[in-house]
This record gives C-alpha cells, sequence and structure tokens, in this order.
C-alpha cells in the first residue's frame, strides 16, 4: 500500500437514535462530536437513523406483504387488458 493516500482507520461509536443502542468498531468515518464510551475514553460518534436494535427485520416485526393479492386486487379494479403481451 502507498503511504499518505489511504484515510485514517480509527475505533468509533455508532449511536442508533431510534432504538437507544450504541457499539464502539473501527472505521475511516469522523466525527466533530464527541461520547465517552464504557471503557473511560473519549471517541468520536456518528449518529444513525437504524441499525440492528431498530430495523424491523432483525426485530422480528416485519410484515409479510401479499403480493400475489395485491396483484389481484390490481387486477379486479382496474381490469387485465388484453392488449400486449
Amino acid at each position: 500500500m502507498k503511504p499518505g493516500i489511504h484515510p485514517a482507520y480509527g475505533h468509533v461509536v455508532f449511536r442508533d437514535r431510534a432504538g437507544d443502542f450504541a457499539f464502539l468498531t473501527r472505521s475511516t468515518l469522523t466525527s466533530d462530536r464527541t461520547v465517552e464510551w464504557e471503557d473511560g475514553r473519549i471517541y468520536p460518534v456518528v449518529d444513525v437513523e437504524i441499525s440492528s436494535a431498530s430495523h424491523p427485520f432483525y426485530t422480528g416485526t416485519a410484515r409479510v406483504l401479499d403480493t400475489a393479492g395485491r396483484v389481484e386486487r390490481f387486477e379486479r379494479r382496474y381490469g387485465r387488458s388484453g392488449g400486449r403481451r
């Protein structure tokens, strides 16, 4: 690797605003805001809108859409076009 062309890779706290969840990892992202972590050190913090703690797929609150029922309802409402195929 060439020296001086890669961004700094350091510890960053990612904090989920919706799920009251945070985790410490390493990243090239930086931030002006900081937070004191559980180990007593201060790290830059990046706020994210959604994470595994708040995403419906991971929390088990995801709904399965009935796509076949939606197509049938559309065809009933607007009729099947016998035109192009």
